[in-house]
């Protein structure tokens, strides 16, 4: 099952049910408006949606529309929680090698994660507005779940279970604020503005074989001004499963339904060639892409985001069909009041 949540003028939208080739919605008008009380009413509210997704999919629905991601705002416009971790530790390795610090023991085997903002999620297509360019606008091609309610110290395999939906982010960063803001020993604030969401979220059945594991074996894509930077592959190196990042943030309370769960910068280890360290997957952020550059030629030559630069992130399945629809977002300045 596929669902989207429509722009109509109010902060949380209107459900829609997408159909599996992202070509036609319709309202979920009748079942549930909001996409929270769907998942804060899981066993009554889903089951009827699947039905209304089935008919959509066999062209009996009467009222259906085609799809515009331009009218989506995230599936969750604003979420009770969005915590985000780092689940591929090459990128914590590639970025603290960069600047000559090395990886603590620890974080092979206890995941990182922030609790980021949740009440202004951007839409697919929404611009991400910025102050100034010279914060370091980056964009973090990432994989996201939404969980159910899971209990306090619940085990990995329970965490699994509560995952309802899957979709991808842009979690934004300003790079240039990062270091001070962390130097306080409190962590971001300021330099993490709105995360930006796919278009629909989709529940793990509809994945496949390609959902195993708590991990997405899938190719994430990630174009920056036109030109393909990466394809990572989401699944393989993961480190820390989705199970594991959501256990994590339950160790010490209780997670409630309508939770947003980030694995970080997807991220790919080099590979040897002719005895020479080659990214040949790319980047899925451009603080990686400077950090492969410094520990190659001693300095940073990529620079970060612009006004009007575009970014472009998407996964197909093996069909060649995309598979959450696409982010796509101009980076654009704040407008004076």
């Amino acid at each position: 099952m596929k669902l989207a949540t429509y722009k109509d003028g109010s902060r949380d939208g209107q459900l829609v049910v997408v159909s599996r080739d992202l070509s036609t919605a319709h309202y979920a008008t009748g079942i549930a408006n909001r996409l929270q009380a769907v998942l804060d009413d899981w066993n009554f509210l889903s089951p009827q949606l699947q039905d209304l997704y089935d008919s959509l999919n066999q062209g009996k629905a009467r009222h259906a529309f085609p799809f515009d991601p331009q009218q989506c705002m995230a599936p969750l416009p604003r979420a009770y929680q969005w915590a985000d971790g780092s689940a591929y530790i090459n990128h914590v390795e590639l970025v603290r090698q960069a600047r000559g610090a090395e990886v603590p023991a620890n974080y092979y085997t206890d995941p990182l994660m922030y609790q980021g903002g949740s009440d202004d999620f951007l839409g697919p297509c929404d611009d991400v507005v910025c102050v100034s360019e010279a914060n370091g606008i980056d964009f973090e091609a990432e994989v996201a779940v939404i969980t159910a309610d899971v209990k306090m110290d619940a085990t990995p395999a329970q965490a699994l279970d509560s995952i309802r939906l899957l979709l991808l982010a842009n979690d934004v960063s300003l790079r240039n604020l990062i270091p001070e803001e962390l130097g306080k020993g409190f962590g971001f604030v300021q330099s993490k503005p709105a995360t930006a969401f796919s278009p629909v979220a989709v529940t793990p059945d509809e994945l496949g074989e390609d959902w195993k594991g708590g991990r997405l074996h899938l190719t994430l894509q990630s174009t920056w001004n036109g030109r393909v930077v990466g394809r990572c592959d989401a699944g393989g190196e993961m480190t820390f499963h989705f199970g594991q990042l959501i256990a994590h943030l339950c160790k010490t309370r209780n997670v409630r339904a309508g939770s947003v769960i980030g694995s970080g910068t997807v991220s790919n280890r080099a590979t040897e060639v002719k005895g020479k360290k080659v990214w040949a997957k790319g980047y899925s952020c451009i603080a990686e892409k400077r950090a492969i550059e410094t520990i190659q030629d001693g300095k940073p030559q990529t620079d970060y985001m612009k006004f009007g630069d575009t970014i472009r992130i998407e996964m197909k399945g093996r069909d060649g069909q995309s598979m959450f629809g696409a982010i796509d977002q101009t980076i654009a300045p704040l407008k004076p009041p």
